[in-house]
């Protein structure tokens, strides 16, 4: 009997050790659970308004009716703080206001008339941002038969008094262009005065309206022309020439010469409608709506490369 309980003492004591090496260890001796790290939720950080914020660009008008500055103007503000006063006028008063130290940057299509501006010390950066081309529109009748001809051709035929022609005469680009092509085609509407040339005195849009009012004929960049079709009665009769060709040039205003010019932000606007997010847009404006883009991006090329 004796033998018998100190065997099952025995084993007792062995079931006891194995119980106890086989259980789980204790909280006390178990390592304190590891944080786990969570990401704070992003916040969008405010730009900082800049110094001197208040920017004045003068502009042509082309820019403005085609609706394309109702999309970048925006972007520019928010990405820079900076805020943007448009005047939307003809290039060649864009750049009398430059001269006059009256607006801070220019966003110009008139290349010849540029160069004169930045040689007389008026501008200090010119930087290429884009381009597109006239046409010359008129009434589906086209009274001169101009249809499908060269420009110059074109005009001949218009001079012969065969259609009433509306030009916007104002000094703008257009106008500049205009008149240079005149002259391709031997022909002095100013020096002539004929009763079928009429001055409209205003911008691009205003210019159509009275063409399509008077069944006219009228040379256009073609942005304004495809962004205001709707409400017009002219088709395109002229295109595709060479010498249509429309290139649109940013200049900062020269700040040695006028020491107010805010050139910091004329600084930050050359910059944005060069860079490559904002070239990205503009070569996609109108493509939703017109099947074509109004305007094509030329930051990555030279005057060289578009034969100016």
């Amino acid at each position: 009997m004796k033998f018998k309980f100190s065997s099952l003492l025995s084993v007792l004591i062995v079931f006891s050790w194995a119980s106890g090496a086989c259980a789980p260890a204790t909280s006390a001796t178990s390592e304190p659970p590891i944080p786990v790290a969570t990401e704070a939720p992003a916040t969008e950080v405010p730009v900082q308004a800049p110094a001197n914020p208040t920017l004045i660009l003068a502009t042509t008008t082309s820019t403005q009716d085609s609706g394309l500055l109702d999309v970048l103007i925006p972007l520019f503000e928010m990405e820079t703080g900076y805020t943007v006063q448009t005047i939307a006028v003809g290039s060649g008063q864009a750049m009398k206001m430059g001269e006059e130290g009256n607006a801070d940057v220019l966003l110009v299509h008139a290349p010849a008339s540029e160069v004169t501006f930045m040689e007389n010390g008026f501008g200090k950066d010119r930087a290429l941002v884009m381009h597109n081309d006239f046409i010359i529109v008129g009434p589906a009748s086209d009274p001169a038969g101009i249809k499908g001809r060269p420009v110059v051709d074109a005009l001949k035929l218009i001079s012969a008094g065969n259609g009433t022609f509306i030009s916007r005469g104002d000094d703008s680009g257009t106008h500049k262009a205009e008149l240079a092509l005149w002259k391709k085609a031997e022909f002095d509407p100013k020096a002539a005065a004929p009763v079928w040339y009429l001055e409209s005195g205003q911008g691009m849009g205003a210019t159509l309206t009275i063409a399509s009012e008077k069944s006219a004929y009228t040379l256009t960049d073609r942005a304004t022309y495809l962004a205001n079709k709707s409400n017009l009665q002219l088709e395109i009769l002229v295109e595709g020439d060479k010498s249509l060709l429309n290139v649109y040039h940013v200049i900062t205003v020269n700040n040695e010469k006028w020491p107010e010019a805010n050139y910091d932000g004329a600084t930050a606007l050359l910059k944005f409608m060069t860079q490559s997010s904002t070239q990205e847009v503009i070569g996609q404006f109108g493509v939703d709506k017109f099947g074509q883009p109004l305007f094509y991006p030329d930051a990555d090329k030279t005057d060289a490369d578009l034969g100016l």
